[in-house]
């Protein structure tokens, strides 16, 4: 059958894999459920319940395509951040509007620059589109935007990929440090910057970028602080030429009307936001207090996860998040070294991380022995 298959060249080199193992497949091939769930950086507090309302009530009309325009979201995230709607295209989470970004930017051959161990779908991305990855190491457990530009300058890249704060190890760098890279992105080439947990940062990580700056395009999402992933809403904000040029790629009936409806209800309650905010730290805390109990080290984080050093290398790390699911605990962790000593906890409700307290020492002592 495989030699009937009429794939294009580039499809025949391409492994088929995804990303991320999703816990349900973890559980399917075990045999048994999780009793935590802290590996894939979901919101455990769930959305706003007016979100939640807005989208039971949208349900009877989910007979009806949804605006293709996304006009009234685009609208109240246009006035949420005072920018003009040109400026904001809504896609089916990051991950939709990397893939979109990346086929009108990358032809086959064009050299596109990440850090190692940063977000893998983005790499999933430019290899489907058959873009050349040029990947820098972190500096400590950080991306690191100079060696980054330096590396774009050096393979004429058209695209550079930057998280902040950075996904999987939570660090951040302040808005300063951005905006002198974002000011050091060389001509024709643009800068991804994704701000998937930005909620979550302290307020010196947002840089102040005019909307229309050609050099970059921001990310953003309702999946993290806003807790919505399931419902897969995201959005840019960028230059508008380069805004409107997703309408030469995108899926247009791609948005679920339901989702629309609880984005913009969950948009508009900001003291929910706020609350959820608070719970973060306090689970981050939470999770940094039971690493030290276990005499392992935290890194401090700015997102809705905690990586822990577990003070070896990648295999023993491994050892650790097999352990824990042996256990019910659902974890992941950096694939690649040095970062892959730790292991990564989402945050999550204070049952879900006693769970997680009780497992990690038995855990450890399994995979020490």
């Amino acid at each position: 059958m495989t030699d009937d298959l009429r794939l294009t060249h580039l499809a025949t080199t391409l492994p088929s894999t995804v990303p991320f193992v999703g816990p349900e497949a973890i559980e399917r091939l075990s045999g048994t459920l999780f009793d935590a769930r802290l590996g894939a950086n979901e919101s455990g507090f769930g959305p706003s319940p007016l979100a939640i309302k807005a989208m039971q009530d949208t349900a009877p009309d989910i007979w009806m395509y949804a605006d293709p325009e996304s006009y009234d979201l685009r609208n109240a995230l246009a006035s949420h951040h005072d920018i003009d709607p040109a400026s904001i295209m809504v896609g089916e989470g990051i991950d939709g509007l990397l893939g979109l970004l990346v086929r009108l930017m990358v032809d086959e051959g064009d050299s596109v620059v990440t850090s190692a161990g940063a977000y893998p779908t983005f790499d999933y991305h430019v290899r489907g589109f058959g873009g050349t990855l040029h990947t820098v190491p972190y500096a400590g457990d950080s991306e690191d935007p100079a060696r980054l530009i330096a590396k774009a300058k050096e393979t004429d890249a058209k695209l550079i990929y930057i998280a902040n704060p950075d996904n999987p190890m939570g660090t951040f760098h302040k808005a300063q440090e951005i905006e002198r890279m974002i000011e050091a992105v060389p001509d024709g080439c643009l800068l991804i910057l994704d701000e998937a947990y930005i909620e979550l940062a302290p307020e010196d990580a947002a840089p102040a970028i005019a909307p229309n700056n050609p050099r970059v395009i921001r990310m953003r999402t309702f999946s993290k602080a806003y807790g919505m992933a399931g419902a897969r809403v995201g959005y840019a904000v960028g230059h508008p030429d380069l805004v409107n040029a997703f309408n030469k790629v995108r899926n247009h009936f791609g948005m679920n009307r339901m989702s629309q409806a609880g984005a913009l209800a969950a948009l508009a309650d900001e003291a929910y936001l706020g609350d959820v905010i608070a719970r973060v730290q306090k689970s981050r805390d939470r999770i940094a207090a039971i690493a030290l109990e276990n005499r392992l080290c935290p890194i401090p984080s700015a997102a809705n996860f905690v990586a822990i050093d577990c003070g070896q290398d990648g295999d023993f790390a491994k050892r650790v998040v097999t352990e824990l699911g042996k256990r019910g605990v659902f974890v992941r962790m950096p694939f690649v070294a040095p970062q892959n000593r730790c292991i990564r906890v989402s945050c999550g409700p204070a049952a879900a991380l006693t769970l997680f307290a009780v497992a990690l020492p038995k855990a450890l002592k399994s995979a020490r022995t």
